[in-house]
């Protein structure tokens, strides 16, 4: 028997625990470095659970048959509250805390490490070295990027790849089922509900409650609108707290002025329809999420790799964000499997990968581009492509499309 492999995962959300549990499968001793000092936590978060991810889950052998809500319909309403649109489309909503919490239950505590900042890393033919704030350091065979959008990994190996602002923002939250008023709850609670002010698009669908309570009455809504803001004007002027500070990429909860929020109230009464404007009047302390683009050239650095959103982000309209993930992980770890050289596994995994990445991308981008602020020749023609009811309704959230 050779010696013990050893990965180290910079970032320990569901990329870096996906990654992180297969490796472990394959006889591994994987530790997780996570630059948060508290445990994870995905508020404003409802996802939908592609079949690919429910798959990926349970080949790791997690219990995936209470995963979410199951969710039949789609619908279009129109200002007044109409339905101008509706087809059948089972999927499965889920919320991102129930698939971390499923994930993390299953990595073992010892080897999962809070508050622990990335500073540097050095790599030979023989392996890597990670270096931590305070002086500490940690060898492995591999290395992996796990840790997002703002990844410290990437920033050291390739820092001028950085995230691209869309040109539009959503308004997210996540709200109790018990608070929705018994019309608004009959009309769309059940189904995934749009409403498509004039290149604007809300959407709803349900999603368990706290602790993965799936009872009736204890269940929460996902809410989700997107509203185009320029980058100069007004993406500016939402990320600008009451003290003056303008936050880069994104702006805490409690952060957020109640001017911007009141805008967005009075916006609601004026496009969106009664049941989605009774939603919007309960979103008390929403989260804003600009949307951005990010696209790496390379996944793979030497012994180092790069997977989920620290190598591509994609707009959410796909709804691929943990399935992308997931397949990163999994093509990562079977290139491991494989490859005796680690380089080589590493190399072949980009290989695999960046594909696929970069299909998602364009079809995220084809598919978000008439909620765009400014637009290019190109994006108006995906605009008018993309833009119509029964293009929104088949396309949004669902990988049909993207792998047809």
């Amino acid at each position: 028997m050779g010696r013990e492999r050893r990965a180290i995962i910079v970032g320990g959300s569901m990329s870096g625990l996906l990654i992180g549990l297969l490796l472990q499968r394959s006889g591994w001793r994987v530790d997780i470095y996570e630059r948060a000092r508290e445990e994870l936590s995905g508020r404003g978060a409802g996802i939908v659970a592609q079949p690919e991810l429910i798959a990926r889950l349970s080949r790791l052998g997690l219990k995936t048959d209470d995963l979410g809500v199951h969710i039949a319909r789609r619908q279009i309403l129109n200002v007044r509250g109409e339905v101008t649109n509706a087809i059948g489309c089972a999927q499965v909503a889920t919320a991102w805390e129930r698939v971390f919490r499923l994930l993390r239950r299953a990595f073992p505590d010892a080897h999962y490490h809070r508050g622990r900042t990335l500073k540097g890393l050095t790599q030979t033919a023989d392996g890597v070295t990670a270096q931590f704030a305070g002086g500490d350091a940690a060898d492995a065979d591999v290395l992996v990027g796990a840790d997002g959008i703002r990844s410290t990994v990437r920033q050291h190996l390739a820092p001028d790849v950085m995230p691209l602002y869309a040109g539009y923002v959503a308004w997210r939250a996540l709200i109790a089922e018990d608070r929705i008023p018994r019309d608004t709850h009959a009309a769309i609670f059940d189904i995934m509900s749009f409403g498509l002010p004039a290149g604007e698009q809300f959407l709803s669908y349900p999603v368990a409650g706290p602790d993965n309570d799936l009872r009736p009455g204890h269940r929460r809504t996902n809410v989700i609108w997107y509203r185009p803001a320029d980058e100069a004007g007004k993406l500016k002027w939402l990320l600008t707290d009451a003290q003056g500070r303008t936050h880069d990429i994104s702006i805490p909860p409690a952060l957020i002025r109640a001017e911007a929020i009141a805008e967005m109230h009075d916006a609601a009464e004026r496009l969106l329809a009664p049941p989605f404007r009774a939603l919007v009047g309960l979103m008390d302390e929403p989260l804003l999420q600009p949307i951005y683009d990010l696209v790496s050239p390379r996944m793979a650095f030497g012994r180092v790799a790069l997977i989920g959103d620290a190598a591509f982000v994609a707009r959410p309209h796909v709804g691929a964000g943990v399935s992308k993930a997931a397949d990163d992980a999994a093509a990562l770890a079977d290139a491991l499997e494989v490859h005796s050289d680690v380089a080589a596994a590493v190399a072949a995994f980009e290989a695999a990968r960046l594909p696929e990445n970069r299909r998602i991308i364009e079809w995220a981008r084809h598919l978000g581009a008439y909620l765009q602020a400014t637009r290019t020749q190109a994006e108006q023609a995906s605009a008018g492509r993309h833009a119509t009811d029964a293009a929104v309704i088949r396309e949004t959230a669902t990988l049909d499309f993207l792998y047809a």
